[in-house]
């Protein structure tokens, strides 16, 4: 679906500043929808002579009358005219239209919606009387409130200019509403905005009262007041309640006759948001943990190391030492990321760091180099996925330079996309042997990388002898000393 500045490009010619004050308007109409009860259009004049609704909203404290989208789409000539009406004169119009596949007639008004020289669209509310709220106290103090924000739209000083705030978390009408006059008494206050009262012990008759004389935070109604626009805030209204709250003065002619404060009870959501960062907090103490804990092992084999006799019994304890620091590793670096995945990338480095230290020596110089980004992975994943790469790393030189020759390269590559991640370690060393096969493979390193990847990982491998191709693309074709071996690694995200 096409969007309103799509729409603006397409079928008018106003100006950026204009497009960008219908953006904002179209970014508050929910809370106007809300105090009218009805569908709300935004129609915006077509270069063609015709209207063409550039957005639509419906409300949430009433029915909607339109079922189907009827954005993109133009008006009939009978709603043409009033629209015109408005657009001409700049004055709040109504009129009673029928509209194909309406039954009944629709009731609309039409607002013009004043923009940096004159009038740019027209907003309407359009409503059905059988499909109404029947008017209450509540109805008739909404509509009121309605009818003095349509007349700030009429004058160009509602939305209010300036940088457009967040309003994804902001309080909505539904949510308690209270209305003040233009010495910030209370002249109204809604049963939900009552009930967000009881619960911070006011308990007493509201109306007629200052916020200030109730003991209720008036800073953001003050604030509101001296500023002339919106103002959000979040505070403790007690050691037990937390409240958001937005006030929105109601101006007439450049001064403020009133306002609106929204309150919305956050308590149970910031409590939530308290336990998940305590949750987050305990989740990267237990990684620290075991990472010292996963230290604490290794240094234990070393040190039984130096008492062994056997050549093969040091070498297999020295391997146990490298895969347990992998895994610590990873462990370190979740202790330091939030959330319960970790950019692969934090991981990788330090696995290259610990190859260069553990398997380079002066008679078998071996770089070391990564490419690419990997994304953000899952623990669950990361873990094994770090074993795997540590062995494929040890397998490259183990077979790909043999002590004693002149070393080479080896590059990791990672890439894939938002389902698959794709994983290539490249070396220009000496390359397979001809009769290979990696399921007949029998070393523990492969076993262990077979095992994980086509079980843990539920991904696939591949082995097969490099080309020059190879490695042109991952950049060591000027240092190339053979063609050397390709791993490749895909895995499901």
């Amino acid at each position: 679906m096409a969007t309103l500045a799509e729409l603006i490009r397409q079928h008018t010619e106003i100006s950026k500043d204009d497009t960008a004050h219908l953006q904002q308007l179209i970014g508050e109409w929910g809370m106007l929808a809300d105090l009218c009860f009805a569908d709300m259009l935004l129609h915006l004049p077509s270069t063609h002579g015709s209207w063409v609704v550039g957005a639509q909203v419906r409300p949430a404290t009433g029915q909607t009358i339109y079922r189907t989208d009827l954005v993109d789409t133009e008006a009939n000539a009978q709603e043409a005219r009033l629209l015109a009406e408005a657009m001409k004169s700049g004055q709040i119009c109504e009129g009673e239209l029928h509209k194909q596949g309406m039954g009944d007639s629709v009731h609309v008004l039409a607002v013009p919606v004043h923009g940096e020289n004159g009038q740019i669209a027209v907003l309407t509310r359009e409503w059905s009387s059988k499909t109404s709220r029947q008017p209450g106290e509540l109805e008739r103090t909404y509509l009121s409130i309605f009818h003095r924000f349509a007349e700030m739209i009429a004058q160009g000083s509602f939305p209010f200019p300036g940088r457009a705030a967040d309003l994804s978390a902001a309080p909505r009408v539904g949510d308690g509403a209270v209305v003040l006059d233009d010495d910030a008494v209370i002249r109204y206050a809604s049963p939900n905005a009552v009930s967000a009262l009881h619960r911070v012990g006011i308990t007493s008759n509201v109306v007629g009262q200052a916020l200030s004389e109730l003991g209720f935070a008036d800073s953001p109604v003050r604030q509101a007041f001296e500023r002339m626009e919106p103002v959000i805030e979040e505070f403790d209204q007690t050691a037990d309640v937390t409240l958001l709250v937005r006030c929105i003065p109601i101006l007439s002619d450049h001064v403020v006759t009133g306002a609106m404060l929204l309150i919305r009870d956050v308590t149970e959501l910031r409590r939530r948001d308290r336990l998940l960062l305590s949750k987050d907090a305990t989740i990267r103490e237990i990684h620290h943990r075991v990472k010292n804990n996963l230290q604490t092992i290794s240094s234990l084999l070393r040190l039984q190391a130096r008492r062994l006799g056997s050549p093969e019994a040091k070498a297999a304890v020295q391997e146990s030492v490298r895969r347990i620091r992998t895994i610590a590793l990873v462990h370190e670096t979740l202790s330091r990321e939030p959330g319960d995945d970790v950019a692969f990338i934090e991981i990788v480095r330090p696995l290259m760091r610990l190859a260069e230290e553990g398997l380079q020596s002066p008679d078998r110089p071996v770089r070391f180099m990564v490419q690419g980004d990997g994304g953000r992975l899952p623990a669950t994943i990361a873990t094994p996925l770090s074993v795997v790469l540590t062995e494929l790393l040890q397998n490259a030189v183990d077979h790909g330079f043999p002590e004693g020759s002149d070393g080479g390269s080896v590059v990791v590559d990672l890439g894939g996309d938002d389902d698959e991640i794709v994983i290539r370690v490249v070396n220009d060393g000496r390359g397979l042997d001809p009769g290979f096969d990696l399921n007949g493979a029998t070393g523990l390193g492969l076993s262990i990388v077979r095992t994980l990847v086509t079980t843990e990982l539920n991904g696939s491998i591949s082995i097969r002898p490099g080309t020059p191709a190879d490695l042109i693309a991952v950049g060591i074709e000027a240092q190339r000393r053979g063609d050397g071996t390709v791993v490749d690694l895909r895995l499901p995200r």
